[in-house]
């Protein structure tokens, strides 16, 4: 790949801030999205580091996508990844042999550059991708990233090893290779994870940003994913802290944006490049001043603003709402309700009513809105099949309530995530029976069914639970292909050097178990997790405590 071989691009971008121009002995680095420029041009995240970078006159940044860089400098010092989705690794593997850095962090020779990657997936369970990178950087970038970078000039000089020892001292800086995993056997499961001495942190915190100013777009430009939009964050995490999220656990505690003093300064700036506004978070809806930020987006001057939601919470569809997203060329709302089944939304504490869904449809339909998307899960613990039944009524009662509205279900299998309460639970091998249910059913509703692919599901929780061993799993992977084949192929290949794909995918892990990430530490205690998971428990038996999944009775 040649630096100008797609320069049109960036040529594209409107930039909203001012880069530093680079000092002369300014450390050459290279920042990398492991996707194409218009996805990773579209990630906030990418964007807010990249420009966090490039502020800084010490350090020469060129940006690296798989198609498409900036001129990239023949010796970098530091390579940097932003990581947002798990089957991206294989994207990042593929750049660091395009850039003549090997793959594996142990093979790095003092000439090689430090990598180093963050990012939510990175952040909530890095173990699988661990051995191929020298440091990953755990949590909130607002202060991580130049503290990283400050510790990075102070023993520039250093030989590697030296370099890797002083990172690791940095809050939120994991450096894999100075942790040393043990096993009770090659296809058991962990038996410690220590440091390989005492000068270095037993645990790595993840790190919490608690400023009330958020993030907006660095950039903005017609090649993104999502064309010329320009995106602020409203709120960061989630008050309502469902058992299984990992968007509301990881991220605690919920911070919302000052509304004088954040987002209506950055909304300014931004609607003077581009009339189209994105407003993210994981429960927008639940800012305290919402309703002031819809009126002072309800002026006339912003008559033309396309306006977009992230998903948002049930009680809160007013007909108020709904007309200003109409007026603003929105056409839908997205609502995640998990399950038409008061029981399982007890179980994952969604405190939602179908009242209050069917209420939100008929708003969304009086406000001028044309559809409404649902999110659903297949596979909850504790599910039964009559829960699936009540899906099904559930979407009958809105069909009927708000007549001509377009209805559609998306739904998801279960997964277990780090960090959350229901860690230890594994994939429901009747999930894909579940979802197929659905679908019948819903057809014969003449609804709108959108079930993401089970297989895919399943290499989810492979990587979310994944320990070390896997890293020469996915190296294989990587040249199979991405499909469960590719991977059953692969656990046959490496058979009784790990454990079989069931071990980490279905199997309910005991409580006492050391688990791939318990040296990394979230927002929450496991011992408040357990807590959590007793109580999402107590509400899954109908007729007795026989009925409730086998993890119930280890809290």
């Amino acid at each position: 790949m040649t630096s100008n071989q797609f320069a049109d691009p960036f040529a594209k971008e409107r930039l909203l801030f001012n880069p530093a121009t680079p000092d002369a002995n300014a450390i050459p680095t290279i920042f990398a999205f492991p996707n194409e420029y218009s996805v990773g041009i579209t990630s906030l995240g990418y964007q807010i580091v990249w420009a966090t970078l490039a502020v800084r006159s010490n350090l020469a940044v060129s940006r690296l996508f798989t198609d498409i860089c900036e001129q990239l400098p023949r010796h970098p010092e530091l390579v940097g990844f932003s990581v947002s989705w798990e089957l991206d690794y294989v994207n990042i593997l593929n750049l660091l042999e395009n850039l003549e850095v090997p793959i594996w962090a142990s093979a790095r020779e003092e000439h090689h550059p430090i990598v180093f990657g963050g990012g939510p997936v990175l952040t909530a369970n890095p173990e699988p991708f661990a051995d191929f990178f020298d440091v990953i950087l755990l949590g909130d970038g607002e202060n991580l990233i130049d503290n990283f970078i400050d510790a990075c000039q102070e023993v520039r000089t250093a030989n590697r090893q030296t370099k890797l020892r002083h990172l690791a001292k940095v809050p939120g800086v994991y450096v894999p290779s100075l942790y040393e995993v043990t096993y009770l056997d090659a296809t058991g499961a962990i038996e410690s994870i220590q440091p390989v001495d005492s000068d270095i942190p037993s645990q790595v915190e993840k790190q919490t940003y608690r400023g009330n100013t958020l993030s907006a777009s660095t950039v903005v430009t017609e090649k993104a994913a999502w064309e010329s939009i320009y995106m602020v964050e409203v709120v960061r995490s989630c008050p309502e802290m469902c058992r299984f999220c990992l968007a509301s656990y990881l991220t605690l505690p919920f911070r919302t944006a000052s509304l004088e003093g954040s987002l209506i300064p950055a909304i300014e700036r931004g609607l003077a490049v581009t009339n189209r506004l994105g407003l993210l978070g994981a429960s927008v809806t639940q800012h305290p001043e919402f309703d002031a930020l819809l009126d002072y987006l309800s002026q006339p001057k912003y008559d033309d603003v396309r306006l977009s939601l992230a998903s948002v919470r049930t009680n809160t569809v007013t007909v108020k709402l709904a007309e200003i997203l109409t007026k603003r060329d929105s056409r839908s709302i997205t609502i995640a309700v998990e399950s038409g089944s008061d029981r399982v939304r007890k179980i994952v504490n969604k405190k939602l009513a179908n009242d209050e869904i069917i209420q939100a449809a008929v708003n969304a339909k009086a406000g001028g809105l044309k559809g409404i998307k649902l999110y659903g899960m297949a596979g909850i613990p504790g599910e039964e099949v009559a829960d699936l039944d009540e899906t099904v009524k559930m979407m009958r009662d809105i069909k009927k309530a708000a007549p001509g509205l377009r209805l559609t279900l998306g739904c998801s299998t279960f997964v277990p995530k780090a960090h959350t309460p229901f860690q230890w639970f594994g994939v429901n091998k009747d999930a894909e029976k579940r979802l197929k249910f659905l679908d019948k059913e819903l057809r014969k509703l003449n609804l709108e069914f959108r079930p993401e692919s089970y297989n895919w599901s399943v290499i989810q929780a492979l990587l979310s639970r994944g320990d070390r061993r896997l890293s020469k799993l996915l190296e294989l992977v990587r040249h199979y292909g991405d499909t469960l084949g590719s991977y059953r192929r692969a656990f046959k290949e490496l058979r009784g050097e790990l454990p079989e794909i069931d071990f980490y995918v279905f199997q309910e892990w005991e409580f006492d178990r050391v688990l791939p990430w318990s040296h990394l530490k979230g927002p929450l205690p496991e011992a408040t997790l357990k807590k959590h998971l007793a109580e999402a428990m107590s509400h899954a038996a109908r007729d007795g405590e026989e009925n409730c999944p086998k993890a119930v009775s280890l809290v």
